[in-house]
């Protein structure tokens, strides 16, 4: 299921610096506790981004994602919405993932997206301005439902999310999403697509699809050479919907 421990993000094409990179423990407005690492812009663009991962949770892949995030202007942080019921323990490479999402919810993982919300607009975190959630496979579904359970939120992306952990979130939506899909995806279908952004667009919920066609399911990786150029147009697509969404910065 989507990165195996030698994945890594393909580079932004902008790169800058970060700093105040590191792990953290996060605790939920419910008292739970979970990992979670950050990374700060050298040159904040007032933009924060929380990145809701696959259930690998605070993998290699997510922490380099959060610092190229850092690098191109956004305070970033990635939580482990795991932890929840798996514990603070490093998952093994026989970690049963199909179980592991079946014992979340999505209010308790909402939860801790909006410990990490918290984070990124607090003054440790950045205090950034405009905060999006970036999910990937099963945070990626993750990711649009925030768009629904967090107050402000300024825009929602996610990469190979399955529609029918969403549908009935679309009532409620108010942030505008930015949908990442491969057209080669197996966990889902373009007609399933096609009919969710249909159903978006009767709700009214502003929103962006993009279909990479042949890129497979966890396409946005560095070591897909063949699937490089869907990996530098889905940078480039996230990076224009953060600015178009960003408010001006009015920290220092």
């Amino acid at each position: 299921m989507c990165y195996s421990n030698d994945a890594r993000p393909p580079l932004p094409p902008i790169l800058g610096g970060s700093t105040d990179e590191g792990d953290l423990v996060l605790t939920a407005g419910d008292g739970n506790r979970f990992r979670a690492y950050a990374a700060r812009a050298a040159t904040p663009s007032g933009a924060g981004v929380v990145v809701i991962p696959d259930p690998r949770g605070v993998h290699p892949f997510y922490k380099d994602l959060v610092r190229r995030f850092a690098q191109a202007g956004m305070d970033a942080v990635v939580i482990d919405y795991i932890d929840r019921t798996a514990g603070m323990a490093d998952r093994p490479e026989n970690f049963d993932l199909r179980a592991a999402i079946g014992q979340t919810n999505p209010e308790a993982i909402a939860a801790d997206v909006a410990a990490g919300v918290a984070y990124l607009r607090s003054p440790a975190g950045g205090g950034a301005e405009s905060v999006f959630t970036v999910g990937f496979c099963f945070g990626g579904a993750q990711s649009w439902r925030q768009s629904a359970a967090q107050p402000g939120l300024a825009g929602a992306i996610g990469f190979y999310g399955v529609p029918s952990r969403v549908r009935d979130a679309i009532p409620k939506m108010r942030a505008p999403l930015l949908l990442l899909l491969g057209g080669d995806d197996r966990a889902t279908t373009p007609e399933d697509f096609a009919l969710f952004d249909r159903e978006l667009t009767e709700a009214g919920v502003p929103h962006q699809k993009v279909v990479y066609e042949g890129a497979p399911h966890s396409f946005f990786d560095r070591s897909f050479e063949e699937h490089k150029a869907a990996s530098e147009d889905a940078w480039r697509q996230m990076l224009a919907f953060i600015k178009e969404h960003t408010r001006q910065p009015t920290r220092a």
